[in-house]
């Protein structure tokens, strides 16, 4: 091919980013198939053009990075990356080198290979020591703390070396994975990319109880160290560390490329059988002593070679069309489609994301699609490979599950159920109506939200003032005290005043800091109900997109219901700011470094119920920058546009 250094050089920039996207930023900006045919596309180059190769080209180095978060840990063995093969035939190739290079008789040892993040742990006398992730190979980040909380990792070992390092592959099992996103659905946070990105990012929080929250699971393939242990063959460590006590990956002794490539088959289509990912299948020489006599490559051991399933496209006939609405009222369609089997699993539905996504493919009911299997877990539409029905599907203009009227995102595609009582959405608006910024109900978290559902205690944010102590013990492992608590938690709540319930109402657009600039301008819910749009876009930071949504809320039969029901309950639709001080009225103040007297949002509180306005950026509009120690560029900033910059004293005398 007639490739430039020119492309060379881009294409190693290219990759450069997406490895930091993947290994160290946990956050993958292409699929692993795009990513590896890339890579693929590099080596054919430097094999072509070996004078072109960059040291710090992907295939000269392991992927990732040791963050200065955590402590460095050196491997005392490194921690290879195996090369990928893409077809059968490389299989068969990569068994005829081993049986030249291998005079003796030899055996392989056939794996799945786990979609996840590769670490190194080592136990001492038998007990847990310490864990590092693999890094750049020779050197790893210190995990240890986030290691104890992971469930399946044993904290004592029977039997073992004095000193023992395995090497592993934590994951987040399937099951797991849906069970976080749910939870940060109901939390309004944004949902996990996949089961591996999601493990290697909890495993990397500097907060080991984060870590412990997201329940991951670990698997070995392999003795890095045993001192004192002596093994034959790599089948041989695996049982070992078995009878250890040590989870280990299924592995399958072979003899031909035939039983490896019948084998490698078998893996893949039983992929729906396992609780986590896997990319591929790995095949390994068996003998210990001829894996060192073959050695290693600057970045491959020569006696290894990983599989990588492609991924598989099939087609299929679009039978009908659903359309589901999440937690957060959002509306997914969802084609149902005659069962095809892909990636080990028979499909039988297909996302088809949102309104754009189906104009842009023009795809209907009737239509032949070809459909995909995207990261081992959601099957997706990619493209209409036969036309058979006029136009495309349109998302309805109401909410299929309580009839609200749907509206699109301004920012995005989504297309939003409006309901305020929509069953669907009844244990996100619970769980908002009581979270921190809201009502700022103690105790009355999702999990406890979920559990009294479940009992069919609470369909609504007003059927908590309904609730009883003895309606609540033994909900989710709660006790009396903790229950009288909680209904104490509900019944302090009433009084939180016009503010903090606009923002529990889940408005859209509409969160803390908006509710406090309406309950300042309207001491009552019912001043504001009596509002038209234009009076509310006569208000500083109320624009008139906020202001339909606000209006539209408040006149809507689901929300003047919901209105109804917590006036019966005795909540306060009084302000509680107090406006009788306006003296930052226009004001907007600034902050940066930190505060000896004040936290950051004590500051911003004070200078809110003053009438002022606190903003995260300088502009030429900013009236004040408070700085405290060790301010920032913010300050730089202010000084360079003139702004007034004033220290804590200052701020001090200003509010006394």
């Amino acid at each position: 091919m007639n490739d430039t250094i020119d492309q060379y050089n881009e294409l190693v920039e290219r990759l450069l980013a997406l490895s930091v996207a993947y290994y160290d930023n946990d956050a993958p900006l292409v699929s692993d198939y795009e990513y590896d045919m890339m890579n693929n596309s590099l080596k054919r180059m430097e094999a072509e053009h070996p004078d072109w190769i960059r040291p710090d080209s992907p295939t000269q180095h392991v992927g990732g990075h040791v963050s200065e978060a955590f402590a460095p840990v050196e491997h005392p063995v490194p921690l290879e990356s195996l090369q990928d093969v893409f077809s059968f035939e490389e299989v068969e190739a990569f068994v005829a080198r081993m049986d030249e290079a291998v005079a003796a008789a030899h055996e392989f040892v056939t794996e799945p290979k786990i979609d996840g993040l590769s670490v190194a742990v080592e136990y001492r006398g038998g007990r847990f020591y310490r864990g590092a992730t693999r890094g750049n190979g020779e050197v790893g980040e210190d995990v240890t703390e986030n290691l104890r909380t992971v469930r399946s990792l044993p904290k004592t070992l029977k039997n073992a070396p004095p000193r023992l390092i395995v090497r592993g592959e934590v994951y987040m099992s399937h099951e797991v994975f849906f069970e976080q996103n749910a939870r940060r659905e109901l939390t309004g946070e944004a949902p996990l990319a996949n089961p591996r990105n999601a493990a290697a990012g909890s495993l990397r929080q500097l907060d080991p109880a984060v870590c412990a929250e997201r329940t991951l699971d670990v698997i070995f393939f392999n003795i890095q160290l045993a001192e004192g242990a002596s093994y034959d063959t790599h089948y041989e460590t695996l049982e070992a560390m078995a009878a250890m006590g040590l989870p280990v990956v299924a592995h399958t002794l072979c003899r031909t490329a035939g039983e490896c490539v019948d084998t490698i088959r078998r893996i893949g289509e039983g992929r729906e059988g396992y609780p986590f990912d896997i990319d591929g299948a790995v095949v390994k020489l068996n003998g210990l002593a001829q894996r060192e006599a073959l050695g290693s490559t600057a970045k491959y051991p020569r006696w290894a070679a990983a599989y990588k399933y492609p991924p598989e496209k099939k087609p299929s006939r679009v039978t009908d069309i659903l359309v589901q609405v999440g937690r957060t009222g959002v509306l997914t369609p969802k084609a149902v489609i005659e069962p095809v089997r892909l990636a080990g699993t028979t499909v039988t539905n297909a996302t088809l994301h949102n309104q754009d996504f189906i104009e842009n493919l023009g795809v209907n009911i009737g239509d032949t699609v070809l459909v995909q299997k995207a990261g081992e877990i959601i099957p997706e539409v990619l493209a209409v490979t036969e036309k058979n029905s006029e136009g495309y599907f349109r998302l309805p203009a109401v909410c299929p599950v309580c009839g609200a009227p749907v509206e699109r995102d301004i920012d995005g595609a989504a297309m939003r159920c409006t309901g305020a009582e929509c069953p669907a959405q009844r244990l996100r608006n619970i769980v908002h109506f009581a979270s921190k910024e809201a009502m700022d109900i103690d105790g009355l978290g999702p999990a406890v939200v979920e559990a009294l559902d479940r009992k069919g205690l609470i369909r609504t944010p007003a059927e908590l003032y309904g609730l009883a102590a003895e309606d609540v013990a033994g909900v989710d492992r709660m006790g009396k005290k903790s229950a009288e608590n909680l209904i104490a938690a509900i019944e302090e709540s009433k009084s939180r005043g016009l503010a903090r319930l606009l923002c529990a109402f889940g408005i859209r657009q509409v969160g803390s800091k908006a509710g406090k600039v309406l309950a300042r301008s309207f001491r009552s819910l019912d001043d504001l109900m009596a509002a038209t749009e234009d009076e509310l876009t006569a208000i500083g930071d109320i624009g008139p997109v906020t202001a339909k949504y606000i209006t539209e809320w408040l006149r809507s039969d689901q929300g003047r219901h919901q209105i109804a029901l917590l006036r019966e309950a005795g909540v306060s639709f009084e302000s509680a700011e107090d406006v009788g001080d306006n003296r930052f009225l226009g004001r907007t103040f600034v902050l940066t470094g930190t505060l000896e007297g004040f936290t950051r949002a004590e500051a911003e509180e004070i200078i809110e119920r003053l009438g002022g306005k606190a903003s995260s950026s300088v502009s030429k509009k900013t009236s004040y920058v408070l700085a405290g120690e060790n301010p920032g560029s913010k300050r730089t900033k202010a000084e360079a546009l003139g702004v007034p910059v004033i220290t804590e004293a200052e701020f001090r005398e200003m509010i006394e």
